[in-house]
């Protein structure tokens, strides 16, 4: 299928809103309903558990967690430890299980309708009696079973260890069911409530990209620049970062090298991808390509010349009813050369992180994907770009983040893809 190339703007041109360096995240506040926005949160989860006949499901992953209750502690160590989870009844409470001297945190949430101290089996809090602790958890669940769903053997589970899992199986008749398709389903049609606060982690990303640009300059490290993003988002409010997605000259190409210690130096490219759950827990994922200097080579220019011609092209295909395969096969072709270092996908929901959808770049047959659904009014999703042509020593990343409306694509960033 012959692509007809879109033309951007001359690159450099300064033709949206910048950032107010005065801008605070609070100023959103007054516009949302925190408590309206974790009923139609929680709402969500129930309605995917009802539709999907499941009689309860046990969140351990912080990201679910934080979407169903709108309560987070410790969510980094969580990651890793098993140290708090919430049980969900379809048509029953919601019992949040914190970790220890903790439960005063949500006295006045109105998702959660009881807490208790959690019970955990992870080696580092038990060591040998980690089985013995697992067989107490389960116990415990099968109570919560029998009290809130006697008719309904159904337990979705997003994240949990083999220690757990086998507890249940091992001793009790239920069928376990992998909660994250319904938790990601769920939180892939975003309230206006929530689409407000992901203006303001949008913006304050935006605030912390133009510091950046504004102290890029030959002799600052890579870390010291990316530092610059971090100190803005924690200031804000927001609370971490899912990569270290920053990086300079001839490490820009192959893309996904981790920001390092590396001097930046005269003229050289400076690409990244934010990646980052700012204020209210929600994600910032935008990208940029800068240069040293602000002035592009021919070769740089070319490159981000490419990137940003493809975002625009695919921004303008998506609308509420497109199907992701018919997306997949109308989307800007790679050049062939660009081919062998693509990147995984041409577009991402986002919302508390990337979420569903993920639409890859299809093999023949589309196999390699997901694309029997359709793009949906009020997902929020970002179009994603690399250009790195095999052999050579330099790459472009441009990513915008989009609300998906009745009449296409709304923008919500305001920097300029082509600011370099």
């Amino acid at each position: 299928m012959e692509i007809k190339r879109k033309i951007g703007p001359k690159l450099g041109d300064q033709n949206s809103e910048i950032i107010k360096n005065d801008f605070k995240p609070k100023l959103f506040e007054d516009q949302i309903s925190f408590d309206r926005m974790r009923t139609y949160r929680l709402n969500r989860v129930r309605d995917q558990l009802i539709k999907n006949d499941i009689g309860a499901c046990i969140l351990f992953d912080p990201i679910n967690i934080r979407y169903a209750t709108d309560t987070r502690n410790m969510a980094i160590f969580s990651f890793h430890l098993m140290t708090r989870y919430v049980f969900i009844a379809a048509n029953g409470p919601v019992i949040l299980f914190e970790y220890p001297k903790c439960e005063h945190i949500y006295e006045n949430n109105c998702t959660i309708d009881e807490v208790r101290e959690v019970t955990t089996w992870d080696h580092f809090s038990w060591g040998n009696k980690v089985y013995e602790k697992a067989l107490e958890w389960s116990k415990i669940i099968d109570d919560l079973m029998k009290q809130y769903s006697s008719q309904n053997n159904n337990i979705a589970i997003d994240v949990c260890d083999p220690a757990g899992i086998n507890a249940i199986k091992n001793n009790f008749n239920y069928k376990i069911i992998n909660a994250q398709k319904f938790l990601e389903i769920a939180r892939s049609i975003k309230s206006a409530d929530e689409i407000i606060c992901m203006r303001a982690s949008v913006k304050t990303a935006e605030k912390g990209i133009m510091l950046m640009h504004e102290n890029l300059k030959a002799g600052i490290t890579e870390e010291e620049l990316w530092s610059i993003l971090h100190k803005t988002n924690i200031e804000n409010g927001g609370e971490w970062f899912e990569t270290r997605l920053l990086n300079s000259g001839p490490k820009t190409n192959p893309w996904f090298q981790e920001c390092s210690n590396r001097i930046i130096q005269e003229g050289e490219i400076v690409a990244f991808d934010t990646d980052m759950v700012g204020p209210y827990g929600y994600c910032a994922d935008i990208s940029r390509t800068f240069v040293e200097g602000r002035k592009l080579t021919n070769y740089q220019k070319k490159i981000h010349s490419l990137a940003y011609e493809n975002v625009k092209y695919n921004e303008e295909l998506i609308k509420p009813g497109l199907s992701f395969k018919e997306f997949a096969e109308k989307a800007w072709q790679l050049p062939d050369n660009c081919f062998d270092n693509h990147y995984p996908c041409q577009v991402h929901g986002v919302g508390m992180s990337d979420e569903w959808p993920f639409i890859a770049y299809p093999n023949k047959d589309y196999s390699n994907g997901d694309y029997d659904a359709v793009f949906e009014e009020n997902m929020v999703i970002c179009v994603e770009s690399y250009i790195g042509e095999k052999d050579e020593k330099e790459g472009a990343k441009l990513e915008d983040q989009y609300l998906v409306t009745n009449n296409g694509l709304e923008l919500l960033s305001s920097i300029p893809l082509n600011l370099v």
